[in-house]
């Protein structure tokens, strides 16, 4: 009896330890950040684009007689901290405010002093998101989400003006770090909550079992950028189409942690987004939450991606031959010599060409 109380003991601590070490090696092992360096310029030109659109009605937004009075939205903010820096702007120094919020988020998408304009950029994302509760759209919440997650995945140390910096002064290398892993576990995590909760709250809805959401959501102007109505004669497709939608994201949160699902969901993802951007106008809020999705990606094809990019890049200068070569020898070295792959911008300096004569003909 004793001993087969203490096997079962050690099995159900050896099984405690097991879990316990798959949790530490899902969330703080380390990882390269190059892929969440891809994520905050994607997310912060995403951040960009929105808050530019603010700017383009910012008196009837965040001005003293805008349409969302401050003491209206105050009042349905009573009983939650909403915080936002508009509660003390005055009016002439709204503009000054909205200008250094779109320099600070220039900064963060370029990865310039990253780790303070990634929280600084996160307190713009929320101050913009609180002042006008009622003008908000998924957008802007996926927005302040993918921002947090890459403040708290320190994502300025790839793919950035630090990195560049950190590479003058002779780090080469970018380590990985548990940061860059918990900033894209979060990312990932919340991206399967949502695909979820989205799939399981469509099933409260009769059109979603019956297989005619789609064909309700084609046949709505107010959201037709393309007219689909001609699916109206083929409801098998709209059925089909209705109930993949809804699988896709009820099983989203399974089936993409597996490595032979994974490129099946992120394609499925994909066709989805764009076709709901291209059909339903809803182009923003797709690519937003491709950026998301892109977060699956595999860390090691993504920095292998990154660095042919910036190689090319760095290969891309004029490159100039010796005077003293003739056209037949500059030519014979671009093409089989040892500078045959690096030039996509050329310069050949040919020299002065003199006539029998002595005078000068051509030079360039």
């Amino acid at each position: 009896m004793g001993r087969g109380l203490s096997l079962a003991i050690g099995a159900v601590r050896d099984r405690l330890r097991t879990m316990s070490e798959g949790w530490d090696r899902f969330w703080f092992s380390p990882a390269d950040p190059t892929l969440l360096g891809v994520l905050r310029v994607l997310a912060g030109l995403m951040l960009l684009y929105t808050h530019a659109v603010w700017g383009l009605a910012l008196n009837d937004f965040f001005g003293p007689d805008a349409w969302l009075s401050v003491e209206l939205v105050r009042t349905l903010q009573e009983y939650q901290f909403a915080y936002s820096f508009w509660w003390w702007i005055e009016p002439d120094w709204m503009w000054t405010a909205y200008g250094i919020s779109i320099l600070i988020l220039a900064m963060f998408t370029v990865g310039l002093c990253t780790r303070v304009t990634s929280v600084l950029s996160l307190i713009v994302a929320i101050s913009f998101a609180h002042r006008t509760p009622e003008a908000l759209f998924g957008l802007d919440q996926i927005n302040v989400m993918l921002t947090l997650y890459l403040t708290i995945g320190d994502a300025g140390r790839a793919v950035s003006i630090d990195r560049w910096r950190a590479r003058r002064r002779g780090i080469e290398d970018v380590a990985p770090s548990a940061r860059a892993n918990l900033g894209q576990r979060l990312i990932q995590i919340h991206m399967c909550t949502i695909y979820f909760f989205a799939g399981v709250s469509k099933l409260q809805g009769l059109a979603w079992w019956n297989g005619e959401a789609m064909w309700l959501a084609f046949a709505n102007l107010e959201y037709q950028s393309m007219d689909m109505t001609w699916l109206a004669g083929h409801p098998l497709l709209i059925n089909v189409a209705t109930h993949t939608t809804i699988l896709w994201e009820i099983f989203f949160c399974a089936l993409i942690w597996n490595r032979n699902w994974r490129p099946v969901m992120l394609a499925g993802g994909t066709a989805m987004h764009l076709g709901i951007g291209a059909c339903l106008g809803m182009w923003t809020f797709g690519l937003i939450m491709l950026v998301g999705c892109a977060s699956f990606l595999p860390n090691e094809r993504v920095r292998q991606l990154v660095e042919v990019l910036a190689t090319r890049r760095s290969r891309a200068v004029p490159v100039s031959f010796p005077i003293a070569a003739s056209p037949q020898a500059a030519s014979s070295a671009l093409l089989g010599g040892p500078h045959q792959t690096l030039p996509i911008v050329v310069t050949v300096d040919y020299g002065p060409h003199r006539s029998a004569n002595g005078s000068q003909r051509f030079q360039g």
